[in-house]
C-alpha cells in the first residue's frame, strides 16, 4: 500500500483548519499531532520495518486525535470523563462519516487504522488483537504516551488541571496513587507477586483512605494487574496527574521509545515538580530516583 504523506498531511490540516488554531488548544492538538506522526514514523523505523509500513504507522499518528477538535467544539474540554472519549469520536469522524477516504483511497488498511485509533488511549489492549494490528497499536501508543510528557510540561498544570497555583503547591499525593506507582514498578522489575503491609484497619483510619483502607476501591485492587500505569479513578489531587503521566513510562514496549523519554528529557521536567508540601517533595524525590535507576536498567 502506498501512502502518500503531503496528500494525508494536506488533509489533516484541511480538517483542522475548520476550527480555530488562534485557541491555544486546538493548536496544541495540532502540534500534538505531528510530533505523534512523527514519533510513529521513528519507532517503526527502529523496528526496522518496511517503508510502507513506517508510513503506515505515521498515517496512525495523523489520524490519532482527530476527534479532539470536535470534543472541544462540543463541551470546551479534552478530558474524556467530563464529555465523550476522544478516541471513539476520531473513529466516528473518520471511519463513520467517511473523511478516511480524504487521507488515502486504498481500504485494505482501513481495519488496522480503525482499531489503532480506537484503542490508542485505552487502559489495555483486547487480547484477541493479531500480531501485526497489535504492533501497530502498540506503536500509535509508546508515540502517543511519550508526547504526553512534553504536553504536560509545556502546558502549565494549572490549565490543564483547572486549579490555582496555591493548590497546586499544596496538593498531596493519594496513597492510593503512590501504592499502584510502585507496585507497576517492582512488576516491571519482572515481579509477579507483591505482599503489602497496609497497616491499621481501623475504622478511623481507613476512613481517610490510609492504612488497609486504602484498598477499599476496587480501582486499587486492579491496579495490581495493569500495566503499569495510575488509573484516573485513583486520582484525587493535582499531584497525582503528574505522578501517574510519568508512570506512563512503564508501558513503553520499544527500546527506542526509552531512548526519546531520555532523549528528550521531558520526565525529568515534568517530575520537577514545584511543591511546598515536604510529603509531596519527598514522594516525587523517590519517583525520580527510582525511573533514573529503573531506565538506566532498560538501557544496560
Amino acid at each position: 500500500m502506498k501512502i502518500d504523506r503531503a496528500r494525508a498531511q494536506k488533509a489533516f490540516a484541511d480538517y483542522a483548519a475548520h476550527y480555530n488554531a488562534a485557541d491555544a488548544k486546538v493548536k496544541l492538538k495540532i502540534d500534538h499531532t505531528y510530533r505523534v506522526a512523527a514519533l510513529c514514523a521513528r519507532i517503526a523505523q527502529s523496528l526496522a520495518l518496511p517503508p510502507e509500513d513506517v508510513d503506515l504507522a505515521w498515517l496512525s499518528g495523523i489520524l490519532h486525535d482527530v476527534g479532539r477538535f470536535e470534543q472541544l467544539r462540543r463541551y470546551n474540554t479534552f478530558i474524556d470523563a467530563q464529555s465523550v472519549s476522544h478516541a471513539a469520536l476520531s473513529v466516528a469522524v473518520l471511519f463513520d462519516e467517511g473523511r478516511i477516504r480524504d487521507y488515502l483511497d486504498d481500504a485494505g488498511a482501513d481495519a488496522l487504522l480503525r482499531t489503532a485509533v480506537e484503542w490508542h488511549s485505552a487502559f489495555r489492549l483486547p487480547e484477541a488483537l493479531d500480531d501485526r494490528t497489535r504492533l501497530f497499536c502498540q506503536i500509535l501508543r509508546d508515540a502517543d504516551k511519550i508526547d504526553i510528557l512534553r504536553v504536560n510540561v509545556e502546558t502549565p498544570m494549572e490549565e490543564i488541571y483547572n486549579v490555582s497555583t496555591a493548590a497546586l503547591r499544596r496538593s498531596p499525593v493519594t496513597p492510593a496513587v503512590l501504592a499502584a506507582w510502585m507496585i507497576g514498578e517492582l512488576r516491571a522489575l519482572g515481579y509477579t507477586e507483591v505482599n503489602l503491609n497496609l497497616g491499621c484497619p481501623s475504622g478511623t483510619v481507613t476512613a481517610k483512605g490510609k492504612g488497609s483502607g486504602m484498598l477499599r476501591d476496587p480501582a486499587v485492587l486492579d491496579a495490581f494487574y495493569a500495566h503499569h500505569c495510575v488509573l484516573h479513578s485513583l486520582k484525587q489531587y493535582p499531584a497525582d496527574n503528574a505522578v501517574g503521566h510519568a508512570s506512563l513510562v512503564f508501558e513503553l514496549c520499544y527500546p527506542e521509545s526509552l531512548r526519546i523519554v531520555d532523549e528528550q528529557g521531558w520526565l525529568w521536567r515534568l517530575l520537577d515538580f514545584k511543591t511546598d508540601n515536604p510529603d509531596t517533595a519527598a514522594a516525587f524525590a523517590a519517583i525520580r530516583d527510582e525511573l533514573h535507576r529503573w531506565l538506566n536498567a532498560q538501557s544496560a
